[in-house]
């Protein structure tokens, strides 16, 4: 196996990069021949389960960090790599692994990538599981291979609420997840991340290392909540924004919902949509979200898994033309959707 070498000078983006002219992205297919990639059941790491990827184009490459669990639940981030961005090498052990007291018994759950423009640090957002709180963390890396973590941000006094597939809120303490970072400064010379899973909240920073939740009050913290019966049980962050090319700082949101049930969908059923931003005016929260998701379950391994009725997006990029949004299919495999760019 070649192990592609990788460091501070190589370059991000395809070198044909084209950014979108306007809001939504897309239509997406499904591609035909998904799922791409599959546990394997011979390497420890991801005998169980492999899904919920994040993606990135590096010296004209795809690289995908992707969700691995072994037979006992236990998840780690494995790491591929694609010339064509649906055909993958895997390297052969774990990237992150559990090592930290908070991660213990659950491990560390789907990774969403981006790299500071400046110190072109590679940049992972995950999320660390005892078995009883789920804790957002950072790493970082100059070359996908050797990480440095830093411990959750969330403050040890934040109550999170969560809504049940009954209806039912409950409280969750020093709960924080899935962490999508903008690229770029905003006006007030701060990254913004978008984070949560059930409202959708902010964090700032200076670095892109260090993050603060911009508020220590649940409400004025918030960035949204949900308003369509296809996301109100679940609202969470997919991969880092994307901004357009339409003379105006707005950048395009890809997120993950489920639902209580009803309308059009069952009960608990994943679906992946849109949002347009502004980034100028972030703490006003999105200026529209499409009415209908833009990717529902509907093959077989989505609809019947280790959960069932579920795609879920952590990674998208622009790759030869196209765009690929890789999801996870069922909590079980991975699969992509394809768009003209």
């Amino acid at each position: 196996m070649m192990i592609p070498v990788i460091n501070k000078n190589s370059k991000d983006g395809d070198s044909n990069y084209k950014a979108p002219k306007a809001f939504p992205i897309g239509p997406f297919r499904k591609y035909e021949h998904n799922p791409i990639l599959r546990p394997n059941p011979e390497i420890e790491f991801e005998s169980g389960y492999l899904y919920n990827a994040t993606a990135i184009v590096i010296d004209d490459k795809v690289f995908m960090l992707y969700r691995a669990q072994n037979k006992h639940k236990v998840s780690s981030v494995g790491l591929a790599w694609s010339d064509d961005g649906v055909t993958f090498v895997k390297y052969h052990k774990p990237i992150i692994t559990a090592t930290e007291p908070w991660e213990q018994g659950g491990g560390v759950e789907d990774p969403r990538i981006a790299r500071d423009p400046k110190s072109k640090l590679f940049i992972v957002t995950y999320t660390a599981y005892d078995l009883r709180t789920a804790r957002l963390c950072v790493a970082t890396s100059e070359d996908l291979f050797n990480w440095t973590k830093y411990p959750s941000f969330v403050p040890h006094y934040w109550q999170d609420i969560a809504i049940t597939s009954n209806g039912t809120e409950l409280i969750r303490n020093e709960w924080l997840k899935s962490g999508a970072i903008f690229t770029e400064k905003n006006k007030d010379d701060k990254y913004y991340m978008i984070w949560g899973d059930c409202h959708l909240h902010l964090a700032e920073s200076k670095d892109m290392v260090n993050w603060n939740v911009v508020s220590g009050d649940f409400n004025q913290n918030k960035f949204t909540q949900p308003i369509f019966n296809f996301e109100n049980k679940l609202i969470e962050s997919g991969p880092a924004p994307i901004k357009l090319d339409n003379g105006k700082n707005q950048w395009v949101f890809f997120y993950n919902s489920s639902t209580t049930g009803g309308k059009d969908f069952p009960k608990d059923t994943y679906t992946i949509n849109e949002m347009l931003i502004d980034y100028d005016e972030i703490r006003n929260g999105p200026l529209a979200r499409l009415e209908k998701p833009i990717l529902k379950p509907e093959n077989r391994n989505e609809i019947t898994g280790q959960v069932n009725k579920v795609v879920f997006c952590e990674g998208i990029v622009q790759f030869k033309g196209k765009w690929f949004l890789y999801y996870g299919q069922g909590d079980s495999e991975l699969g992509v959707a394809i768009a003209p760019a």
